[in-house]
């Protein structure tokens, strides 16, 4: 059941929450799927609603610093660095985990992926349940994310207790993640760009291939895809004879001969072609196409994580 996020139906959700139940709600940067961290069972629905494995790690989201230390069990430096300049806001800090975080959260590992989301929405339902809450994008597993209320109803809304409408996400695209260890090391493009992570820690290593077991969401080869093929493409790649059967996902420019076309930014801004990548691929995905070609942007600021998702999507 998706309702307007009131004061009332906050209420009703964080008591959803803290007695074991799910809700979907909006952050800045997708629409999350929650339950209460620190309640394991709690934690399989959401694993069970998605039909998620269970080797892929959760994110733990919580509104305070003083939350942070019911999940983590040391903050170092560096962390306090990054979340002095990125906190309330679109950036995961993997960390030590603390006993009181179920080991189904992190898939056996000893860390935790934290974050502080700066949606209003997201901030008072967790202020409201006083709980950290586990939430991954509120989606089917390896589909597309969810960047607006309709999207969660769609795919999950039998499977969820209540969802939350907050209107569309403001990023668009997930949160960045980095894994805080001897150096810190970038897992995940995301709405934070590389490059304001390197104004603050100086050089960030890429992990560009994760193992078989992922250490953070999102790592896996294929994701963020829709049930319609996605290739990567630019238009003069695409053969004339096809393009009237197939879409085309553009960066700014609308391509002549396809049956539809979607584009991410006409002014090539890719902060704004970020936020609308999710809801064009969903469009597209409605359309029975054959195939969706999508045109490669350019991989500086937003651009890397849009081609993250995006390769993921087409693998």
């Amino acid at each position: 059941m998706v309702v307007p996020s009131t004061p009332e139906n906050l209420e009703r959700a964080a008591q959803i929450i803290c007695s074991g139940g799910l809700v979907a709600f909006p952050t800045e940067t997708v629409y999350g799927l929650g339950a209460n961290a620190l309640d394991a069972t709690a934690v399989a629905k959401v694993f069970e609603a998605k039909q998620r494995p269970n080797f892929d790690p959760l994110i733990v989201h919580i509104s305070h610093r003083d939350m942070l230390q019911q999940v983590v069990r040391e903050v170092p430096a560096v962390a306090e660095k990054l979340m002095a300049r990125f906190w309330p806001g679109p950036l995961t800090l993997v960390l030590p985990k603390s006993e009181a975080v179920p080991s189904i959260v992190t898939a056996g590992l000893p860390t935790v992926a934290v974050r502080m989301p700066a949606h209003p929405v997201a901030q008072t339902l967790i202020q409201k349940t006083g709980l950290p809450i586990a939430a991954p994008s509120a989606n089917p597993f390896g589909y597309l994310s969810p960047t607006r209320a309709e999207h969660v109803e769609r795919t999950l809304g039998h499977r969820v207790d209540l969802i939350l409408d907050g209107g569309s996400t403001p990023y668009g695209v997930e949160s960045t993640i980095v894994l805080l260890g001897q150096r810190p090391v970038l897992l995940r493009h995301g709405a934070v760009p590389l490059e304001a992570l390197e104004q603050v820690l100086g050089t960030v290593v890429l992990r560009v291939e994760a193992g078989e077991k992922p250490l953070v969401p999102g790592q896996l080869p294929q994701h963020y895809a829709p049930r319609t093929p996605v290739r990567l493409a630019r238009p003069e790649q695409v053969p004339p004879g096809l393009r009237r059967r197939v879409g085309y996902l553009a960066f700014r420019e609308v391509p002549r001969g396809f049956k539809v076309v979607k584009v991410l930014s006409p002014t090539g801004d890719l902060v704004e072609a970020a936020a609308h990548l999710f809801e064009a691929l969903h469009q597209l995905d409605r359309l029975g196409l054959e195939v969706i070609y999508a045109e490669p942007v350019p991989e500086v600021g937003l651009g890397r994580a849009i081609m993250d998702r995006l390769r993921r999507a087409s693998a």
